[in-house]
């Protein structure tokens, strides 16, 4: 190859790492990202069968080789976060450069405009957003409207307290911890106000906006599609953010209700049973989708359709479990598989991704009475007869709900992927063809 030649590959090499960096920063699954890169790499002109992608959480390599050369970079992923639009975008984008010709320049031009473009959503807004999709799981739990409030007003105040921690540059994981610190706290203060009818709900349900959905499906998307690595590494950071938010929600309560007896009590005879009409459980539903899919900056296009899926998800949730008799690890199991099979079709409706409808949707299942109801008795350990066997069960039921949640949103999402899967690349080789044909087609 002359020195023109392997300096035209090695940019297309950058612009193909570039693109996997911004979709793993973003969140995106790995099976996702893998397709985005060979569908880049096949617009860049360079053959399927000559290049290697190795895709780990904090680093992306690539390989091209043939008889006579090999040439390979790497990229390193730091700042981790969630972008849904970002995603949405660089997978038009990697359909847009193969059916209207970009150059290399025209897509590294759009590349650098989906890299830098602003959120959806203000901070501020972002951190209102979080507070009443708490808010929303407050109501979910059986909550007032007063505590509702209250419950939104902590959040705002924890999720704010947050996003002060890592503008200042503290570890991510020391962040989350002081935010559920911040916001149990307030939620304690809020219960002596004597206005609401139910003054320890917004306990449950304040620092709920830490709840790692994304990276906690991601994982089983991962490890169902075989990427083990990359699907441990997401675990464990699920598992670290867990561990925070445990820690900051277990110290605020060891500090201000370790003698308040009251609350251990409230939560330990808190209802399971849903009773208030299902229309307010399908607006509170909606009001947390919402919410969560602010915090993952989801187009605002598609808010309502995300608003219609929580209810849906939450709705044959408490339908299954509560007419139908089969529990809450089933129903939520059904709620979140109802949801992703319709996102399959829904999908090419709205033209996103299937994870940017179905996440947000599920998030409002998550089972904060349980988690808290074991939270507690771990915490009020005595040494009664029981004790430990009460905390293990609530604890693994509401860690089995959570994998039964991210279950039924990737299985549906990974039989339809590989369904389809056949489809499109042949409709990637038409569309490559008719480039070859207008001569516009990029040689490696």
């Amino acid at each position: 190859m002359t020195d023109k030649e392997v300096l035209l590959l090695r940019r297309k090499l950058d612009l193909l790492l570039r693109t996997g960096k911004l979709l793993m920063e973003s969140a995106a699954d790995t099976n996702r990202i893998e397709r985005n890169m060979k569908r880049v790499a096949a617009f860049m002109g360079i053959p399927e069968e000559k290049l290697h992608i190795d895709i780990r959480w904090t680093m992306i390599m690539v390989n091209v080789s043939d008889e006579r050369n090999s040439f390979s970079k790497f990229q390193k992923c730091e700042k981790h976060g969630i972008n849904m639009t970002a995603i949405s975008q660089i997978s038009d984008l990697s359909w847009c450069a193969i059916e209207e010709d970009y150059s290399l320049d025209k897509y590294e031009e759009e590349l650098e405009k989906i890299a830098k473009k602003p959120r959806n959503y203000t901070p501020y807004i972002v951190a209102i957003g979080a507070g009443f999709a708490c808010g929303g799981f407050c109501k979910l739990f059986g909550s007032d409207w007063i505590a509702f409030l209250f419950a939104s007003i902590c959040a705002f105040i924890g999720f704010r307290v947050r996003a002060r921690c890592i503008e200042a540059g503290l570890n991510v994981y020391m962040s989350i911890a002081l935010a559920a610190f911040a916001a149990t706290c307030t939620a304690y203060l809020s219960s002596f106000s004597g206005l609401s009818e139910t003054p320890y709900h917004p306990l449950l349900a304040c620092a709920l906006f830490i709840v790692p959905g994304v990276p906690l499906i991601n994982f089983v998307d991962d490890m169902l599609d075989n990427h083990l690595l990359v699907g441990m590494t997401r675990a464990a950071n699920t598992a670290m953010m867990v561990v925070a938010m445990t820690f900051g929600i277990a110290f605020a309560l060891r500090i201000l209700v370790m003698n308040d007896v009251a609350i251990d009590h409230k939560f330990s005879e808190l209802s399971m049973v849903p009773h208030d009409p299902y229309y307010v459980y399908a607006i509170a539903a909606a009001i947390a989708a919402i919410g969560f899919s602010m915090i993952f900056n989801i187009q605002r296009r598609l808010l309502w359709v995300v608003a219609v899926g929580g209810i849906i998800a939450v709705c044959t949730r408490n339908f299954v479990n509560f007419e139908l008799g089969y529990g809450p690890v089933i129903g939520s199991f059904m709620g979140s598989f109802v949801v992703s099979v319709l996102a399959v079709k829904a999908v090419h409706w709205f033209h996103v991704p299937n994870h940017v409808l179905t996440i947000p949707s599920v998030i409002p299942m998550i089972p904060g009475v349980l988690m808290y109801r074991s939270l507690l008795a771990f915490i009020n350990l005595h040494g009664v007869i029981g004790e430990v066997t009460n905390a293990f069960f609530n604890g693994i039921n509401s860690a089995l709900i959570i994998l039964c949640i991210s279950l039924g949103v990737a299985v549906p999402n990974i039989f339809a992927r590989q369904y389809i899967a056949k489809d499109r690349q042949r409709h990637l080789q038409e569309e490559l063809e008719k480039r070859r044909q207008r001569g516009k087609f990029l040689e490696w």
